[in-house]
């Protein structure tokens, strides 16, 4: 079965307001914004949560004098961060960051949690990719929706169903109100069109992949070799390939948990720059950020625009974002490791946040909260 054909899956890479996901999506883009995004930009929209899913109950589409006037809580948004190795035509995307956006019922309130690229999960079955399902790490779930059974170049749109349906199966969270894919040239183009971020380096990262001067480093038959960027600790100010690099680093202490620690600092760095700075009302700052995000984000708001979204989320500043990190440990088979598992307290997290008690489970276990 061919469903993945582009006629049947909907699928459009996202222009225009898209471009401010990371930024305006979280905390608004105030009227200014909006009346631009509106009136200059086309916002065509990809199906990335399923095209028989039925429009969300809390952001149902009806005719409003404000944008996201009916946007309710509370709200699931589930964010993807993906390789798609754009000069390999059949590279299969994985999902190398998989973060969960929920903002409580009042909307200023949110918190911010990655789940691990290794995670072991039940993967479950999906026709329009022709798998069967079974258990392997979540960063595949990405690659393995992507297939087009029909040989067509693999589909991120498509790989964002499987995911959006596996993450939903571990964590309890029935539906998602919004879903995005953003690739690593879009991360990159996004905070260089800011001007940069400011961030507190919170341990030394060796880079694997770039040279002090922002090249890539040589790579031969035992690695990567030649000179190399670290990071070291305290402030920093971090321009577009910097803040990639810094967010991919994994082999380094701490593993993949530090790198889940750091896309989530990340992420809030750029909320604190667009609000300090007033880059989401400011209409030279949105079109600067439209231009340079181009076609590398695909967005699904069940119906909803990213700025309707924006718009309703206007009151959730930075300061009322919690970054959550949730603890896990290796898992081994006959010697080799095979993925992540969460610790107890991290499943349990995941269950009080489904259930609208975060605050006070975070206020009783203080060391799930990222710093920094």
């Amino acid at each position: 079965m061919s469903h993945g054909h582009p006629q049947s899956v909907r699928r459009r890479a996202l222009r225009g307001a898209v471009g401010l996901l990371v930024a305006a999506l979280l905390i608004g883009a105030g009227a200014l914004g909006a009346h631009l995004v509106r009136t200059r930009y086309a916002l065509p929209t990809a199906d990335l949560l399923g095209e028989s899913a039925s429009p969300s109950p809390t952001a149902t589409p009806r005719p409003t004098v404000m944008p996201g006037a009916n946007i309710t809580g509370p709200l699931n948004i589930l964010l993807v961060g993906i390789d798609t190795r754009e000069s390999v035509p059949d590279w299969e995307p994985h999902a190398d960051a998989v973060l969960i956006l929920h903002v409580d019922q009042r909307l200023d309130r949110g918190y911010l949690v990655s789940l691990p690229r290794d995670l072991l999960v039940d993967i479950p079955a999906f026709p329009p990719a022709g798998f069967d399902g079974g258990w392997s790490k979540l960063t595949h779930a990405m690659s393995y929706g992507s297939h087009r059974p029909d040989g067509g170049r693999p589909d991120p749109a498509q790989g964002f169903q499987l995911l959006a349906k596996t993450v939903s199966a571990y964590t309890g969270i029935p539906r998602f109100d919004a879903g995005a894919v953003l690739n690593f040239r879009g991360f990159q183009n996004l905070v260089d069109a800011i001007g940069g971020v400011d961030l507190y380096i919170d341990q030394r990262v060796p880079s694997l992949h770039r040279r002090p001067d922002g090249g890539m480093r040589a790579l031969s038959g035992t690695g990567y070799t030649g000179p190399q960027m670290v990071y070291e600790p305290g402030y920093r100010h971090l321009n577009g390939w910097q803040a990639l690099d810094y967010a991919r680093q994994r082999y380094i202490s701490g593993g993949d948990y530090a790198r889940q620690r750091h896309h989530q600092q990340l992420i809030k760095a750029i909320l604190r720059k667009v609000t300090d700075r007033q880059l989401a009302t400011d209409p030279v700052a949105i079109d600067r950020v439209l231009q340079a995000l181009g076609e590398t984000l695909i967005f699904d708001g069940r119906g909803r625009e990213p700025i309707d979204f924006a718009f309703a989320l206007r009151r959730l500043s930075p300061s009322a974002l919690t970054l959550v990190g949730l603890p896990g440990s290796a898992v081994y088979s006959e010697g080799n490791y095979v993925g992540e598992n969460l610790d107890p307290v991290g499943r349990d997290f995941l269950t009080e946040l489904r259930a609208g008690r975060a605050a006070a489970f975070l206020e009783a276990h203080p060391q799930l909260v990222i710093t920094g």
